[in-house]
């Protein structure tokens, strides 16, 4: 099956790369870019060399000129792949990782483990890949909201990144030398995931949902933690929290579920390289608070790992293909 990469020479796009490359049944067909135009993929990526794709060049994307490939896959910057990709010839599906389709007509969310989800993507030929902040957030608190063991609106989300997240074609503030050592909150008049966060909590509890979402930028190249504070539906007990996601996400095979152990949860590192997100749960003894954290890598389940769960789920490959890896341990 004959794949195309647009955007790869970005974080999400060289991950996708990264991912496709030793792919059992995908085959890399095409790769388009902007600033890296003409570049053989092993210039790029010296790694191709000897790869059958290495040979590739990568080519100005022109949406209409797109033939022999069976699938495209979009990493492009959040308002800038609306226009295009409208003009993708119809048989050929598409994952969309940046954020101008998610919720919007005619394009299938992709948030694979979500109750309900999964039969969706299977049939769908236009995917919006969830946000990787969402994805974080969604899935600790999906099975919380579902079982109504917490109220859906004024839930806090307090959420910290690494630099990856903002993309390379990122503000020049989040460069090496300006994160270095510091740590800043952003986005506070508004951020893109919350009406996507918001949205899928009001689907899955059938009720309004409302979030307070804070992002933070840390120092780190790679990873999520969204700590989610909620308001208890009467006075659940950890184990029922995690008796409830238990139950949500029996069988899944990157969902893993962390206890807290000596005041201790998921960390982002668990999950570097990998599609695995780890949850974990807790009740604060002293405010009666729900706590609901998630830990992703936002490069993988937040974003190039998790288009690759539903290009799999679209095209009927096994849904692990070419995800089965382990993180990387150090």
């Amino acid at each position: 099956m004959k794949i195309g990469i647009v955007g790869v020479s970005g974080y999400g796009g060289s991950e996708l790369l990264r991912l496709c490359a030793t792919h059992p049944t995908f085959e890399i067909a095409y790769v388009g870019g902007d600033s890296s135009a003409g570049q053989s993929l092993a210039h790029r990526f010296p790694a191709l060399t000897g790869h059958p794709a290495g040979k590739l060049l990568i080519q100005p994307f022109v949406p209409e000129n797109l033939s022999g490939i069976d699938l495209l896959f979009a990493s492009l910057p959040t308002g800038r792949s609306r226009e295009p990709l409208a003009r993708v010839a119809k048989d050929i599906r598409i994952v969309d990782i940046g954020g101008d389709h998610r919720f919007a007509e005619g394009w299938t969310y992709g948030l694979t483990e979500l109750p309900t989800h999964r039969e969706r993507i299977r049939g769908a030929r236009r995917i919006a890949n969830p946000g990787c902040y969402a994805a974080a957030a969604l899935l600790a608190l999906a099975p919380l909201v579902k079982e109504d063991l917490v109220e859906s609106e004024g839930i806090v989300v307090d959420a910290k990144s690494g630099v990856t997240g903002t993309g390379r074609g990122g503000a020049s503030d989040f460069g090496y030398a300006e994160t270095n050592e510091d740590l800043f909150a952003y986005g506070l008049e508004s951020h893109p995931h919350v009406p996507e966060i918001e949205q899928a909590l009001s689907l899955l509890s059938g009720k309004k949902a409302s979030i307070a979402f804070t992002p933070h930028l840390v120092p780190m190249t790679r990873g999520i933690l969204a700590t989610c504070y909620a308001r208890p539906k009467g006075a659940p007990r950890p184990e029922q929290l995690y008796e409830a996601a238990e139950s949500c996400y029996r069988g899944e095979p990157f969902i893993k579920l962390t206890p807290v152990e000596r005041g201790r949860s998921a960390h982002t590192h668990w999950a570097t390289g990998s599609n695995l997100a780890f949850l974990s749960y807790a009740v604060n003894q002293r405010t009666g608070l729900v706590l609901a954290l998630g830990a992703i890598d936002n490069l993988g389940k937040g974003a190039s790992a998790q288009a690759l769960q539903n290009a799999n789920l679209m095209t009927g490959q096994p849904e692990t293909a070419g995800l089965t890896g382990l993180p990387l341990w150090l």
